[in-house]
């Protein structure tokens, strides 16, 4: 049986979605069972991925408003988590659709449980998605920024940041 047959047999529907045939094969799961799903895989002796090489995350938004009136897809944030096996040497992406907002409430974080319990690794790679993306990682051990300073604004790497043209005085442009 394949891993996504057995997660999908596991899980159900929760499993939204997958490429097989890609460079970086890809899983995508519900944000609902992202902790459930990890734990499987990092335990499951079959699969064993107990290594998390990291968690990113993807602002997919057109500023374009002509590009955004052509685009398939609507906006959204893309949670991404590379895995490997130490002990089968073998590797998975898992991908987790967000929104760009919670609620659709501009500047409200929309958010996903933690997986820092799950592989510690995953503690810094998440506080940087926190940090630079916007994403609010529930049950996080000690969730605050990690590149920018405490009293930053915004969330950097989100395509309709804008810049402060100063910080505590100083002109940045």
């Amino acid at each position: 049986m394949s891993l996504l047959d057995q997660l999908k047999e596991k899980f159900g529907a929760t499993i939204t979605g997958a490429n097989l045939e890609n460079v970086d094969p890809w899983i995508e799961v519900a944000p609902e069972s992202i902790v459930a799903v990890c734990t499987y895989l990092r335990d499951e002796p079959g699969l064993a991925f107990d290594y998390c090489n990291s968690v990113t995350a993807v602002d997919y938004v057109h500023t374009d408003e002509k590009k955004a009136a052509k685009s398939e897809w609507q906006p959204h944030l893309e949670v991404v988590y590379h895995l490997f096996s130490m002990q089968h040497k073998h590797s998975l992406v898992l991908k987790v659709m967000l929104p760009r907002w919670k609620g659709d409430e501009p500047g409200d974080l929309p958010e996903i449980d933690s997986v820092a319990h799950v592989w510690r690794t995953a503690d810094w790679h998440e506080r940087e998605c926190y940090d630079l993306l916007g994403i609010h990682f529930i049950g996080h051990p000690n969730l605050r920024r990690i590149l920018c300073p405490e009293d930053w604004v915004g969330h950097p790497l989100r395509k309709d940041y804008e810049m402060p043209l100063e910080y505590h005085g100083i002109r940045g442009r």
